[in-house]
């Protein structure tokens, strides 16, 4: 009889080590798709006969500068310098007076939840073009600032989704089995076999504050352990399974025996589960926290584990938390770090809710990809905080086709001036879109020729000019000081341009302003 054979995906038999596969976690919300064939060929599919794409680059890569902080993970890294950008690798965050030195020269920063990018540290990154947060939240970068100096924000909204998931449902047993407590015993040699309010999770309730990617995946892993789910959010949202939806804050907290929250950081969200909150919840019952370290009020939630209120917490975030690894996390950084430390049966980590293999290469992947797109092409899908805005890509068989990329006010008449500009030329396909006060446009423009399009850099890379039978048509500028610097044939045209930009321009970066080789 033959042995019986072990067919599992998740090991690798000729080195006997657990698959390190980094393939990206996926909201429960995305679609499914069907696995690959054999070959790596899906027979249903049809076969492609797109022309290929155009590969669209308005300048050298190489004088491209690129920061990276925090140790953001090396699938990132590696897409960035395969672009042959010259790419600039820390493992930790920087002081506000050491990061505004840092990025007064590069065009793309990237960061993960330390760095805080005020308006102070903006204000002197004047090439600065696109950032990068290679975490879900935002709140560490001034979105309105950037928006208004033209500055591209992206990040990874649903990629470590899986990871924070699975670590909430893990310390949700824990706190359940009293399992931290009863592993610091051991580790100072204590025996101490107990039951009492020690529980199985099958049959009991989780309440999910915020049933966004990481609640609605933490909602189908709950019920396959036999939970029951039910969530609170401040818009209707479709259940997966059989979690409902109640209709307050208030309902929620009296009905779970867990409380877990996924929520932003928001003016709305500061202190979301204060005093009277944790009073509402059940005697005896847990709260886990794996959002944002404002949203918890924590001198509050030390009362209630000292009165018996709560059973026990979990916390991933913290108000303050220390910028880089070490025994940092003491009163001289939350006054009460110590009362906290103090408690039983609370879990304290360092916001590792995101930190997994499989979710920071995802990270990498999903956040870099965005920044290429946007620094060679312009594209803005996925960005946070302009418009969302693309057109398909040029193909091969577009040769003579250049794109015209423009931030501007969103104010009556910029289109009106900018078309008029545009209008001596084809325009293939054009798009814009406004988000607020500010707008983006972009336009593919046919049947330009190679000797109409010429690039003046003046020791700044952002100067764009195209002629058309020697008359400037398009001129984007950097700052008003690069006028001076023009050629002295300036024409009539390009002297109306001029003034269009003064009375409109915000900060133009490398590739809003670009010329692509054709």
């Amino acid at each position: 009889m033959a042995s019986a054979r072990n067919i599992s995906r998740g090991f690798d038999h000729s080195s006997g080590q657990v698959s390190t596969s980094l393939g990206r976690s996926i909201s429960p919300m995305a679609s499914f798709h069907s696995p690959p064939s054999s070959y790596g060929v899906n027979h249903l599919s049809r076969t492609n006969t797109r022309p290929f794409a155009k590969q669209l680059k308005p300048f050298a890569t190489e004088d491209i500068k690129i920061l990276l902080l925090e140790n953001v993970n090396q699938t990132g890294q590696d897409i960035l310098a395969k672009q042959g950008y010259q790419v600039e690798f820390l493992k930790s965050s920087l002081p506000e007076d050491e990061l505004i030195a840092k990025i007064r020269d590069v065009h793309v920063i990237g960061i993960r939840s330390k760095t805080k990018l005020t308006a102070k540290v903006l204000a002197g990154a004047k090439n600065l073009i696109v950032i990068g947060c290679f975490c879900i939240g935002t709140n560490q970068v001034d979105l309105q600032y950037a928006a208004r100096n033209g500055i591209a924000v992206f990040n990874s909204p649903f990629s470590n989704s899986r990871s924070v998931a699975e670590l909430i449902i893990g310390e949700i047993i824990c706190l359940a089995r009293q399992l931290g407590d009863r592993s610091n015993e051991m580790h100072r040699g204590t025996w101490n076999k107990v039951s009492s309010a020690c529980w199985e999770v099958r049959g009991k309730t989780l309440g999910i504050i915020g049933y966004g990617h990481i609640g609605s995946q933490l909602s189908v892993l709950a019920e396959a352990m036999g939970m029951s789910v039910i969530y609170y959010d401040v818009i209707n949202l479709m259940s997966l399974g059989t979690a409902h939806q109640v209709p307050t804050l208030e309902t929620l907290l009296r009905g779970a025996d867990f409380v877990t929250c996924h929520v932003p950081e928001l003016p709305e969200t500061k202190n979301m589960i204060g005093p009277v909150q944790l009073d509402q919840m059940r005697k005896g019952s847990y709260l886990l926290n794996a959002s944002r370290g404002s949203v918890v009020d924590i001198p509050a939630l030390i009362n209630a584990m000292r009165a018996g209120k709560l059973a026990g917490a979990a916390l991933d975030v913290f108000p303050s938390e220390p910028s880089g690894n070490g025994d940092y996390f003491a009163s001289n950084l939350n006054p009460w770090a110590e009362d906290l430390q103090s408690l039983k049966n609370i879990i304290l980590t360092p916001h590792i809710g995101g930190s997994t293999e499989e979710a920071q290469s995802a990270i990498g992947i999903e956040v870099s990809e965005a920044l290429v797109r946007y620094v060679n092409e312009g594209t803005t899908l996925g960005a946070v905080n302009l418009p969302e805005v693309n057109l398909r890509s040029l193909t091969m068989d577009e040769p003579n086709h250049v794109r015209v990329i423009y931030i501007h006010h969103n104010v009556p008449g910029v289109l009106r001036k900018v078309n008029e500009i545009l209008g001596d030329h084809n325009v293939d396909k054009q798009m814009t879109d406004s988000r607020g006060e500010v707008a983006y446009l972009m336009a593919d423009i046919s049947d330009v020729n190679t000797n109409e399009i010429k690039s003046f850099s003046y020791h700044d890379p952002r100067i764009v000019l195209i002629n058309k039978a020697g008359t400037t048509v398009g001129l984007i500028v950097p700052s008003e000081p690069y006028f001076t610097e023009l050629p002295a044939q300036s024409t009539q045209r390009h002297d109306r341009f001029n003034d269009f930009f003064t009375s409109y321009w915000w900060k133009l970066p490398v590739s809003i302003c670009e010329r692509f080789n054709i």
